[in-house]
């Protein structure tokens, strides 16, 4: 794989980190609401008007996260096949540790999981179909994962490419994705797509409007590829100076403005924008050295498991809620004394899992084994993409080459 000369320089991106527990975050609670734990009907419409647009936002941030930050921590000399290997052993052991959880407790409580199904989700094939039954099976948030393997697949061919874009033209590519990602949904709602069988009710379409505009891996390699693009705008020295807390600023205004326009263009059009901003001024905060409470200790070890808090908050809301009693409610205070105590377990559940699944199976498995003394030294390897290092500088007398293109 390729990577190019850089403009910028770090050692770490801590509030890339901190960032992603909040994202994680607006996921758990957005998933909540559907437990209904609320006695009083008010409190359930007030808390869903206000998180309702939670999920979707975190699980966007997500995929452009996930472009920016292995297009950043590209190093020169890594191999696909190296690439590929750090990633199926980051992500596949703690997929495949929930995926067993979530099996055994569907057969235990609620009914076996169809064997069909299951078997594309264990591979992480299930986002590839529209139908709910299949993409949402066993534990049902793993469908943004087959579309992160997806994205893996493609990530070293998108990256030569991407590198040897000239500069000056990167900020019309970004144009560009956007300009598709807002195309999408107006295509979508424009197509007469069939009406019959399951729909979203919390988003009030049909399964195949849900599929094409939301969880279809071709559609959210868009967010995946935007995210690749804003890390070279920042690489190259192109970056607009934008910093975080406007930044930020833009991001609430899109959070509150999706729930004002069509649900098509809710779900990832109208938070793309200053999702695409708001993160590439989270490095550069981090590359000038700016106090940000997403670099404080607790908010980088909480990023840290934050993959283990994904896969396992919607089998805690669910199962929890079950073991206490499935249509019990309760009044406010109690109700989100409730929704605490099941992110209380969340977090010790995800730190289990990142302790003694995720880092165990990194550091065993990511890497080749280390050949005896006397052999011959194999090709630099890069850093693990979730550490974000910056890019390995040329040495001082060799000047870093031109991008191509």
């Amino acid at each position: 794989m390729e990577t190019t000369g850089t403009a910028v320089s770090t050692t770490r991106l801590p509030s890339l980190t901190g960032m992603r527990i909040i994202a994680a975050g607006m996921i758990f609670f957005f998933h909540a609401q559907f437990e209904h734990v609320f006695a009083d009907p008010a409190a359930q419409d007030v808390y869903a008007a206000i998180l309702g647009q939670g999920g979707p936002t975190g699980v966007g941030f997500f995929f452009i996260l996930s472009g920016f930050v292995l297009t950043w921590s590209a190093r020169a000399g890594d191999t696909p096949g190296r690439f590929w290997r750090r990633r199926l052993f980051k992500v596949y052991p703690n997929h495949f540790v929930t995926f067993l959880v979530a099996a055994l407790l569907l057969t235990w409580l609620v009914t076996p999981p169809q064997a069909g199904p299951a078997l594309l989700n264990l591979f992480l094939l299930q986002a590839w179909t529209p139908n709910l039954s299949v993409m949402l099976s066993v534990n049902s948030v793993s469908w943004s994962l087959s579309c992160e393997a997806a994205f893996y697949l493609l990530f070293p061919f998108l990256l030569t490419r991407i590198n040897r874009i000239r500069p000056e033209r990167l900020w019309w590519l970004a144009g560009g994705l956007l300009a598709l990602m807002w195309a999408v949904p107006t295509v979508v709602a424009r197509l007469p797509l069939p009406t019959g069988g399951p729909s979203i009710p919390w988003h009030n379409v049909s399964q195949w409007e849900f599929w094409l505009a939301y969880t279809a891996p071709p559609v959210r390699a868009l967010d995946f590829v935007l995210g690749m693009v804003m890390a070279r705008i920042v690489l190259s020295g192109k970056w607009i100076g934008l910093r975080l807390g406007p930044a930020f600023a833009l991001l609430v205004v899109g959070f509150l403005a999706a729930g004002v326009v069509p649900v098509v263009y809710r779900m990832v059009a109208v938070t793309a924008i200053p999702m695409a901003l708001v993160i590439p001024a989270a490095a550069m905060a981090d590359v000038r050295g700016t106090r940000s409470l997403l670099r404080l200790p607790a908010m980088v070890w909480l990023g840290d498991i934050s993959f283990a808090f994904y896969l396992w908050h919607r089998l805690v809301l669910r199962f929890g809620h079950m073991a206490v009693g499935a249509k019990r409610q309760w009044d406010t205070l109690p109700a989100l004394g409730m929704l605490l105590a099941a992110l209380a377990v969340t977090i010790a559940l995800s730190w289990l899992l990142y302790r003694f699944v995720e880092v165990p199976a990194m550091r065993r498995w990511s890497k080749p084994r280390r050949r005896p003394a006397g052999a011959v030294a194999p090709e630099a390897v890069a850093a693990p993409e979730d550490t974000v290092v910056s890019p390995r500088p040329a040495p001082s007398a060799l000047p870093l080459p031109p991008p191509e293109g």
